[in-house]
């Protein structure tokens, strides 16, 4: 049994759970859609409530299988926004079929609340449960889309997304037998301490290795991206939103409670996470350079962004693992942006053609501005959040050594910037032809206000987020001592191997 202070400390995971069962009963109503989002807009607003309150928690939950931190509840506040603009990007659902929208809106919820334990998991068990729990949602999301003649693939991704996640938690399952065999724990704490001594030996890289694959797979790293444009281009708009941006913070915050293991002269590892950074930002920039299909450009540039995070991990240092998540979080912000264009200039819910943009600042003025702000992010311009966020990732990994890669990640943020161009061509240098305009009401308004104002910010003023950031790496590190693990891994640990700083 949890104490009340625990219960707090659990308090945003409840909410979600709470709301999920609230959406469960209306959907077991007939045509309930408009109630369901109803619900789960309340549901939003009181996850943000819930995780802003439990901000200074630092506790250890469930055995010390459960983390609440610094680090992990300022993740769940981006999961709280995130889970609040999805929803206010998706409107009335208009691409997904009506009689089971409260199911739609109970998987969202779900999933979202997994990625809130994700970031909390500090056992390998626990880990394991929160990835299913919010990626076997999303598996059915997919195919809930509208069937419109020539359109059923949401079908063939659907099944393509089930099929690779299947598979890459099979290889992850492999890896993660591997480093129990040579623990003999679950722990995350305990196991990176006794981890330590063998990271060199080839059973602890391949178990390592192995592990990572399925998180690869959630990130969409090469060469465990291959779903990725097919899912983003057959799931719905607001599908496609979701599984776009939040699932890649909950991969980043538990790559970083793996990766945080090593020390920082591992240079198996590292240059490990150096050929896949690599690898993904030449694949998803230049693939991304041919695509006429908006939302296939998105799947394509967030293969490479996915890169540009993995810079920040191959420096192995505090600053880097600071840099991926200050990356990570501003991406969230920067595609969604994006996403909410394609939702409102498809009214319909079918897939925007990046001609079909065209005039976008005669039609609609703000959707424009917030297009051209996501954009110029993505690319990495200043002054906005992209451009800090490359450069503190640049910087890391300059700083350990690396400036191969450091020349690399230049050349392909320059070739990122002519297929964004083409995007802000159409929208602002093209004239409308016979398209309609568009009529924005309050919540759409007050979402690109919000987005517009969150990418300057984290450019303009990026200082309180990344020393947040970096206080909050310090204390999640599974190599640092810590006051909320439970009394068993202390006692492991002290007849064991004890703590190591990592650089």
């Amino acid at each position: 049994m949890l104490s009340n202070h625990k219960v707090f400390a659990f308090l945003p995971e409840l909410t979600l759970l709470g709301g999920a069962l609230v959406l469960f009963l209306i959907s077991l109503q007939n045509r309930r859609g408009r109630e369901a989002r109803k619900a789960a807009l309340f549901v939003s607003f009181a996850g943000i409530l819930a995780t802003v309150l439990c901000l200074g928690q630092d506790q250890a939950l469930f055995a010390g299988a459960y983390r609440v931190d610094l680090f992990s509840q300022v993740l769940k506040l981006m999961f709280a926004f995130g889970f609040c603009f999805i929803l206010l990007l998706s409107g009335s659902l208009e691409d997904i079929r009506e009689e089971i929208k409260p199911e739609y809106y109970l998987f969202l919820t779900i999933s979202v609340c997994g990625l809130m334990m994700l970031v909390s998991s500090v056992d390998l068990i626990t880990m394991v449960v929160a990835l299913e729990v919010s990626a076997f949602p999303l598996y059915v999301m997919v195919p809930m889309r509208v069937e419109r003649a020539g359109q059923r693939s949401q079908m063939e991704s659907a099944i393509k997304y089930m099929m690779f996640g299947i598979g890459a938690n099979g290889v992850m399952f492999f890896g993660m037998s591997y480093l129990y065999a040579l623990t003999g724990t679950t722990s995350l704490a305990v196991l990176a301490a006794k981890l330590l001594p063998m990271m060199h030996s080839p059973l602890a890289i391949a178990g390592l290795a192995l592990t990572l694959c399925g998180l690869f797979y959630k990130l969409a790293i090469f060469p465990f991206h291959f779903w990725t444009p097919d899912v983003y281009q057959g799931a719905s708009n607001e599908t496609a939103s979701l599984i776009a941006s939040l699932p890649k913070i909950g991969g980043v915050a538990i790559l970083f409670r793996l990766v945080s293991m090593a020390t920082g002269d591992n240079h198996v590892l590292a240059l490990l996470l150096a050929i896949l950074a690599v690898c993904s930002m030449l694949y998803g920039n230049l693939i991304a350079l041919m695509q006429k299909d908006f939302k296939r450009l998105l799947g394509f540039s967030g293969i490479a962004h996915a890169g540009y995070a993995l810079v920040g991990f191959v420096a192995l240092s505090q600053l880097g693992y600071t840099a991926a998540l200050y990356y990570i979080i501003s991406y969230l912000f920067m595609v969604l942006a994006c996403f909410v264009v394609i939702c409102k200039v498809s009214r319909d819910g079918h897939n925007v053609a990046i001609n079909e943009l065209a005039g976008l600042h005669r039609r609609s003025p703000l959707l424009a501005v917030t297009l051209a702000v996501g954009v110029f992010a993505l690319a990495g311009l200043p002054p906005f959040a992209g451009f800090i966020g490359k450069l503190t990732l640049l910087t890391s990994a300059w700083q350990k050594g690396h400036s191969a890669l450091v020349i690399i990640a230049m050349i392909n943020a320059a070739i990122a910037v002519y297929y964004y161009l083409s995007v802000v061509r159409e929208a602002w240098f093209r004239d409308p032809g016979d398209l309609p305009p568009i009529r924005l009401d309050w919540p759409t308004k007050a979402l690109c206000l919000a987005l517009i104002t969150g990418i300057l910010a984290l450019g303009v003023a990026p200082a309180r987020l990344l020393d947040t950031l970096s206080s909050s790496v310090v204390g999640a590190s599974l190599t640092s001592p810590s006051p909320v693990l439970p009394a068993v891994a202390h006692a492991a640990l002290e007849t064991d191997t004890p703590f190591h700083h990592v650089p």
